[in-house]
């Protein structure tokens, strides 16, 4: 199998999760670090699969962060040669951009908290989610998920399936394409990563009186509960990567 690329926007926004499960499932993770130097290729055809990650930049910033144009035209090429692709918080919301859509602060405010996911009833059907969707149908159990963000796609392109959303309506995960997927949450992250996360942002939560600690407490107690459920988030995309999978 070829390698997976894997786009890393920031040190603290690793692969984290995410890239131990999809190695210790037998994938070769290729991972590009453009703001360290890395050039990003000018295709995907050494690649089963591309995953980008998030960061604390906006899908909108290219002025500032000039390879988030290249990321979005390797998203364009995912879409149009059936390349499974996952975007993960800020790679949802560049996958979003790149595909026709719209990225916007969230007037309700920030997202923050291990959250519910409102699967939607195309979830059960679709060939990434449908083992989560069904299994949360099946035995009447919420499915949670950590989130961080202050960005929600406002607008989905055209042809978009709405997988997951919050009760508020706002997007939590789509089928853009055939073979891409977004989510807003972060499947990858721990209480390591977001406490580096809080570490960083704790004099802008102070402001904003956000209870950082009460977070992080939530992360922690969740910590075995995410493991389970969003290592089937990584099994399933990588059996994705290999071909067309039936619900």
């Amino acid at each position: 199998m070829q390698p997976l690329l894997v786009i890393e926007h920031e040190a603290q926004c690793p692969p984290g999760w995410m890239g131990e499960w999809l190695s210790d499932a037998g994938a070769e993770l290729e991972v590009r670090r453009p703001y360290a130097g890395d050039a990003l290729p000018a295709g995907l055809g050494d690649n089963a699969g591309l995953v980008v990650l998030g960061g604390e930049m906006g899908a909108n910033d290219d002025a500032t962060y000039p390879w988030l144009t290249e990321v979005k035209r390797l998203i364009v090429a995912a879409a149009e040669d059936g390349i499974a692709t996952l975007g993960i918080c800020l790679g949802h919301q560049l996958v979003a951009v790149a595909l026709g859509g719209t990225v916007g602060v969230n007037p309700r405010g920030q997202q923050l908290g291990v959250l519910d996911v409102g699967w939607t009833e195309q979830a059960t059907q679709d060939e990434l989610f449908a083992p989560l969707a069904q299994a949360a149908a099946g035995a009447a159990r919420r499915t949670r998920a950590v989130q961080w963000n202050n960005d929600i796609v406002v607008e989905a392109p055209p042809g978009t399936d709405t997988l997951a959303r919050t009760p508020e309506g706002e997007l939590q995960a789509a089928r853009f394409a055939s073979r891409v997927w977004g989510v807003q949450w972060h499947p990858e992250a721990g209480p390591d990563i977001i406490g580096r996360w809080a570490d960083n942002d704790r004099d802008h939560a102070r402001e904003q009186g956000v209870d950082l600690d009460r977070y992080l407490a939530q992360v922690a107690a969740a910590r075995a509960e995410m493991r389970s459920t969003w290592r089937v988030l990584a099994n399933r995309f990588l059996t994705v990567c290999k071909g067309p999978v039936r619900t």
